[in-house]
């Protein structure tokens, strides 16, 4: 209906019986509110108020339909309380894109979250290749290393620490390396980069660089088959403490170099810088800043 500002005048009004305390409640002048009213009776057909100089009072017809449209608007606040707790409420599906191997960190902790917020649907993408937010219609994605796009809003969700590990059966065959210096007497099995093909450096110097002449036996462009390969005695690899941990408690993978001073990686979370923070992101970048990777 078009004559929802009317209503709420002519209801203002039939309760004060005075277009001056409506024009009050309303913010408006008394003259609005007459003349909103009258286009109101205009448009019904019908004489609502009996006007004098000294006072308004409402007419037969006025108050029958005084009685529906004060229920009509109370049902109206109603409805607008409904859809304001709902819109508060996490609800709709929520697209995340991360790198494949953080369906390792990632999946443990679902469980939970669901089960705090069952009205979100997560759509997840585990994909290594670097993705558009915007062009893709993500609302969030998951990264590692160096963040660069001003566009985006972050959140870091924690560190974690590259390991140097080799399987038992390597380990058996080949004296692990006791220094960095032994290091390239060994068959290494590397990462390289989706994206830039450029192979992940080892940065196990003191002053974070690679050591040098390192040997590569095998590349891989992807983390869960380096992980594959290092478990089935191709020689030793370097990944996330993460990647390697279960295979480490079930003695699958043993740690090489333990006792050497690894620099750490961080994973943050970024969404549209110019995008509604909605209950749904805001509520899965909390718990993931609080869940995926706890201050030990």
């Amino acid at each position: 209906m078009d004559n929802l500002n009317g209503i709420v005048a002519f209801v203002r009004t039939a309760e004060t019986l005075s277009f001056v305390a409506a024009g009050r409640k309303l913010g408006i002048s008394a003259s609005a509110v007459g003349k909103t009213i009258a286009k109101l009776e205009r448009s019904l057909g019908v004489r609502l108020f009996h006007r004098t100089t000294r006072r308004v009072t409402l007419t037969d017809e006025g108050r029958d339909f005084h009685e529906h449209c004060h229920r009509i608007l109370e049902d109206l606040r109603e409805a607008e309380a409904m859809m304001s707790k709902a819109a508060q409420t996490p609800r709709g599906r929520l697209r995340v894109s991360l790198p494949v191997i953080g369906y390792r960190f990632l999946l443990p902790v679902l469980p939970a979250f669901s089960a705090r917020y069952p009205h979100v649907e997560l759509d997840l993408d585990f994909n290594d290749r670097l993705v558009d937010v915007v062009d893709g219609g993500f609302d969030a994605v998951i990264r590692s290393g160096t963040l660069t796009d001003s566009s985006l809003t972050s959140r870091r969700l924690g560190p974690f620490r590259f390991v140097l590990c080799a399987s038992p059966g390597y380990a058996a065959r080949t004296a692990p390396p006791r220094t960095l210096a032994e290091l390239p007497e060994h068959a290494c099995v590397r990462y390289r980069f989706p994206t830039t093909g450029k192979l992940q450096p080892w940065t196990l110097m003191a002053d974070g660089s690679e050591p040098p002449n390192l040997r590569t036996a095998m590349t891989c462009n992807n983390m869960e088959a380096l992980r594959g390969a290092v478990i089935a005695g191709f020689g030793i690899g370097f990944m996330p403490d993460f990647l390697a941990h279960d295979a480490l408690a079930s003695g699958m993978l043993v740690r090489v170099l333990d006792d050497h001073s690894i620099a750490p990686g961080q994973f943050s979370i970024l969404w549209p810088s110019s995008r509604q923070l909605l209950p749904k992101l805001r509520v899965f970048v909390d718990f993931m800043c609080a869940h995926l990777f706890p201050e030990p």
